[in-house]
């Protein structure tokens, strides 16, 4: 098997296990070089904790591309997580159309909003950047919430198979042929990943468990992207991410005081099992 580099963008947070302090260990896991383009770094991640630093890389991010341009550094993949800004978004633009060796998948997480609600400082001009981003992509790893603002289509905390399909729809409607549709329930004490693949339907489902985690959605993102690095078919890596991220969970759960993250790290044995 060939030796793959991917390159993730996201902002760092310094402590917290989420963004590029997951993706890298995570990517790395799975035995695909990982390449980082940091967005912004903060002291710690932005839930729970206060006064927290931050340093904003915008700028920086031209610069770094035309570098690796200038020394001809290419990427078998590039994976998009949380960015901060309608700017940012327009920079990662440009690093699609210049850093990807040709095929280059690109998949985007369009991180920015949870529970019906965009996440604080977006709005609907970052939205909008963001479907254009979507629809560059190959593949677009949105929870239900994300779905809804990115389509326009009304948020429900109750639905059926129906309003999922219309959703996935209109998702590939905006250019991006493949979805991997996070956290979809269509049962009591279940959840479950939708593949929407090419305009084909499938459905892995697993335990719903009671407790979560700040920065599950990284994990999973960043475990779907190596497994798919790594050969497997869309469908076997969603599900290969999500049993990883349940394992995540439950190592978490036995943890004191664990709050502000997921103890990915002593479950990385599970991830690399599921692998083979």
């Amino acid at each position: 098997m060939s030796y793959k580099r991917i390159l993730t963008i996201q902002d760092i947070s310094c402590v917290g296990q989420c963004s590029l302090t997951v993706a890298l260990p995570v990517i790395s896991a799975c035995g695909v070089e990982t390449c980082v383009l940091p967005s912004a770094v903060l002291s710690t991640h932005t839930g729970g904790f206060s006064g927290f630093t931050f340093r904003d890389l915008t700028e920086d991010m031209p610069a770094i591309r035309a570098h690796w341009q200038k020394e001809g550094i290419k990427f078998d993949a590039i994976y998009t997580g949380y960015l901060g800004s309608t700017k940012q978004i327009g920079y990662v633009a440009d690093v699609f159309d210049n850093c990807g060796k040709e095929g280059a998948l690109k998949i985007v997480d369009p991180a920015m909003a949870d529970n019906g609600k965009l996440y604080y400082g977006f709005d609907m001009e970052f939205v909008a950047a963001m479907r254009g981003l979507c629809a560059r992509a190959d593949y677009v790893v949105p929870n239900l919430t994300e779905a809804c603002f990115l389509t326009g289509i009304e948020y429900r905390e109750k639905y059926d198979r129906a309003y999922i399909e219309e959703l996935l729809r209109a998702l590939t409607a905006l250019g991006c042929p493949n979805v991997i549709f996070t956290g979809v329930s269509y049962a009591e004490g279940k959840t479950g990943v939708v593949v929407y693949e090419k305009g084909e339907y499938s459905y892995y489902e697993h335990e719903m468990l009671a407790n979560s985690c700040h920065g599950t959605g990284d994990i999973y993102a960043s475990a779907f992207v190596g497994a798919l690095m790594r050969g497997k078919c869309a469908y076997d890596a969603a599900r290969i991410a999500a049993d990883y991220t349940l394992e995540c969970i439950r190592v978490t759960a036995e943890q004191d005081n664990h709050w502000y993250g997921a103890a990915f790290e002593p479950a990385l044995p599970k991830l690399i099992e599921l692998l083979k």
